[in-house]
């Protein structure tokens, strides 16, 4: 997020499903039946609700669960909500949200606004990770295969927060106004018979001039000869060539045989590199992708690999950042379970 951007998205951007939150199918069944006892009993006790992670990381999605609070909330007008932004760094047992109102009129949205907290959360502290790896050079995020379609727009979200340059489908650009970027993939190479260049030349010749001409060049696991052979074809429209070499693979141009021989390894990028440099291509950029992780990347930072580029996967999908909500005041008197105590967010000291 922008630096210095404090601005809330509009509620209405998320497209909630209102009615079936407001009808409890997304909550665990006792939050749902504690709210009809209040009701029932005709109890209605104003507590402060905080909520906390016993992690650090990155906030993200608590824009999203506001949204949450504000549409399917009953009497949301009289909740008092002080939270993080999403982008803002968090503390293990930092307050990060507290919520004040009439506890039998939003206990049962409990469920929902922590898992969005927390699923946005950790991906964008995972993306922040690579970011950081990588020293401010761009990361992708490729993980749309590797989770449910309807994960993609808060997933992307996250990313964006996180700091990513990019994303692979419109779904996770939609939130933020961007749109899917993407390469050459292995299929459409395989179309042209397993031709590299056959299937950049067709992709040149049929999308937008915007769009940048990503090359991927290891399906023959010869990429130095395959990244020549497409900068040749396409001299200064070639942007970049992808480097994807699969991790039981060792390229044909890496002649080390360590175990750090395999898969996109330095070796491979610095023959690339250089072979591209020596025949006049300096200007093509090097993507590298292919089980990378915030280690593997800051692996290749520390040795100088000369990449310019990384697409992350499925890494990006395993961080977990668990949150809390805990009843800490009844009725404006300290109440909470032993071992919590009321812990204001900062917005309120």
């Amino acid at each position: 997020m922008p630096e210095g951007d404090r601005s809330r998205v509009s509620p209405e951007v998320f497209g909630l499903p209102v009615e079936e939150i407001k009808a409890g199918l997304y909550s665990d069944k006792y939050f749902v039946r504690s709210g009809e006892i209040l009701k029932r009993e005709g109890h209605h006790p104003r507590v402060l609700m905080q909520v906390f992670a016993r992690k650090r990381g990155i906030i993200c999605g608590m824009d999203e669960a506001i949204a949450v609070l504000k549409l399917c909330a009953e009497k949301p007008e009289e909740l008092v909500i002080h939270a993080h932004f999403d982008g803002d760094p968090f503390e293990p047992m930092e307050t990060v949200m507290t919520i004040e109102g009439d506890y039998s009129t939003f206990a049962y949205l409990e469920t929902v606004y922590l898992g969005i907290i927390a699923r946005g959360s950790a991906v964008a502290t995972a993306v922040r990770e690579v970011v950081e790896a990588a020293e401010d050079k761009p990361i992708l995020f490729f993980p749309a295969r590797f989770d449910g379609y309807g994960a993609q727009p808060r997933d992307g979200y996250a990313a964006h927060i996180g700091g990513a340059f990019g994303v692979s489908t419109d779904a996770q650009a939609g939130w933020w106004g961007g749109s899917g970027l993407g390469t050459v993939p292995h299929g459409l190479i395989a179309a042209y018979g397993g031709d590299t260049v056959k299937a950049t030349l067709a992709f040149d010749r049929q999308m937008p001039e915007e769009i940048k001409r990503i090359a991927l060049v290891d399906f023959e696991n010869d990429s130095v000869r395959t990244s020549l052979e497409v900068a040749r074809a396409l001299g200064e429209r070639l942007f970049a060539v992808r480097l994807d070499t699969a991790s039981d693979l060792r390229d044909v141009s890496v002649v080390s045989d360590s175990e750090d021989s395999y898969g996109v390894c330095p070796e491979l990028v610095w023959n690339v590199r250089r072979a591209l440099d020596e025949n006049g291509f300096n200007h093509v950029k090097i993507v590298i992708s292919g089980g990378f992780t915030a280690e593997k990347i800051r692996r290749f930072s520390k040795l100088q690999v000369p990449f310019d580029i990384v697409g992350v996967g499925s890494a990006l999908l395993q961080t977990q950042i668990d949150f809390t909500a805990d009843v800490v005041m009844v009725d404006g008197k300290p109440c909470a379970k032993v071992g919590r105590e009321v812990r204001f967010h900062k917005d309120q000291n």
